[in-house]
């Protein structure tokens, strides 16, 4: 099964640049999610179109090293490579995308230009940066690119088509053009058979009701007044007998044929349908959570609401143990981490952090546990010494801000509670990957 490169790139638009990237435009965060789930494929399918250019290559190559994933609102919108980049993907059909996207997400043609070139620098540094982790050069990038031209049309959300960005296609993958021709042409000399072969059957029948007709005349030269009109009625009724046979006939392989297409068109449309959900979710919306009179930015139901109800409704207090508690996480919303690093935090994380601090200090009594966690795939080892890393990086930066008195502990999980397959999509095992807190005492 080849790699959708849409799932690696999923991991640097997360909901943290989301939410950066809705203020910096002065975008709803729906409106910029939504945008983002349609310029993907569409980039992804430009990349893919133009696997065998050298020069495209060559700028994912580059990509790798720029630094263009560690600053991707800042950076992308003057960078050469992704200006080039896109003149040679789209030519002068950037403008028809950057309409097309903004009309469908609600946002300006200025911010879904922006867009363009934050999601294009987004696809470029993640593809360069897995070839370079995995030793993929010039023809293997191409390889890479190749294998997603079979998925792209799929990965549209639900009002977008290849043929609204005025990119059909036939215009990046000819070979659906040719297919068509070929089955068009096929269908043509069905029809033209069948058709001949019904009026050869249709004259057969005529000859054999004349020479009938000459055969009884001959034998009964006074009573062939009635074959004036029985001769027109039978060749009337031969010549539909062998046309409804003929039709039957081609009905009966017609149907067999459409369906088959008909069942192959489901599944494109229900794999069309799937990822059009999962790429444009109903955005959360950070709201005012109410910390004794303080009010801090969360999710309502998300991790600051959860913990301090939970320590306002004594629940804490009157646990008797860590065994009261242990079995009770709460999932950081917005704290993630650079991929694949235990150091670096994705733009928007650090307001969480802030959060956690000034719920701990507001209350003072209360201790919590930090952990840890990844999906299934990979190394098991690699994944519990990431997954503790990470914990602790958490823990130190608690201390650092003045709580660590509180932070009982820290650990590194790896994969030991990840519910979701391994061969499952990145943005399925997306839910593995986290980080959590636990109170403990």
């Amino acid at each position: 099964m080849s790699l959708n490169v849409i799932d690696l790139i999923k991991g640097q638009l997360g909901p943290a640049l989301v939410s950066q990237a809705a203020s910096q435009f002065g975008e709803s965060e729906s409106g910029i999610s939504k945008a983002i789930g349609g310029l993907l494929p569409a980039v992804v399918g430009g990349l893919a179109n133009n696997a065998d250019n050298p020069g495209v290559v060559d700028a994912i190559t580059k990509a790798s090293s720029s630094g263009i994933l560690g600053n991707l609102l800042g950076g992308s919108s003057n960078n050469p490579i992704i200006t080039t980049l896109l003149s040679s993907l789209f030519g002068d059909k950037i403008g028809g995308l950057v309409n097309s996207i903004a009309s469908f997400s609600g946002i300006s043609n200025n911010s879904a230009g922006s867009l363009l070139n934050l999601v294009t620098g987004a696809t470029v540094g993640t593809v360069g940066k897995y070839a370079a982790d995995n030793n993929l050069g010039a023809s293997g990038i191409s390889g890479l690119l190749n294998d997603q031209k079979g998925i792209i049309s799929s990965l549209l959300p639900a009002g977008l088509s290849l043929a609204s960005f005025g990119l059909g296609a036939e215009n990046w993958f000819g070979q659906a053009k040719e297919t068509v021709s070929s089955v068009t042409s096929t269908a043509k000399d069905n029809i033209a058979e069948g058709v001949a072969t019904a009026r050869e059957n249709v004259n057969e029948g005529a000859r054999e009701i004349r020479e009938q007709f000459n055969n009884n005349n001959n034998d009964n030269q006074g009573g062939g007044s009635i074959w004036k009109w029985l001769l027109p009625l039978l060749l009337l009724i031969a010549a539909g007998y062998f046309l409804w046979k003929q039709c039957e006939k081609k009905q009966t392989t017609t149907t067999m044929a459409s369906s088959t297409d008909s069942t192959g068109t489901s599944a494109d449309t229900a794999s069309a349908t799937t990822p059009a959900t999962t790429a444009t979710p109903a955005a959360k919306t950070d709201e005012n959570i109410d910390l004794n009179g303080v009010m801090l930015k969360g999710y309502k139901g998300g991790m600051e609401d959860q913990m301090i109800g939970f320590l306002k409704s004594g629940g804490y207090k009157n646990a008797a143990d860590d065994a009261a508690l242990k079995d009770k996480w709460y999932d950081f919303d917005h704290v993630n981490f650079k991929m694949g690093s235990s150091t670096e935090l994705e733009a928007g994380s650090q307001g969480q952090l802030d959060n956690l601090v000034a719920i701990l200090k507001a209350f003072p009594e209360s201790k919590i546990k930090i952990g840890g966690y990844t999906d299934k795939t990979g190394n098991e080892a690699s994944n519990v010494k990431l997954s503790q890393a990470r914990a602790d990086y958490i823990k130190a930066a608690l201390a650092k801000a003045g709580v660590g008195a509180q932070v009982l502990g820290a650990e590194g999980y790896g994969s030991k509670f990840a519910t979701v397959d391994a061969k499952a999509s990145d943005a399925e095992r997306a839910a593995d990957r986290k980080m959590s807190v636990r109170f403990s005492k």
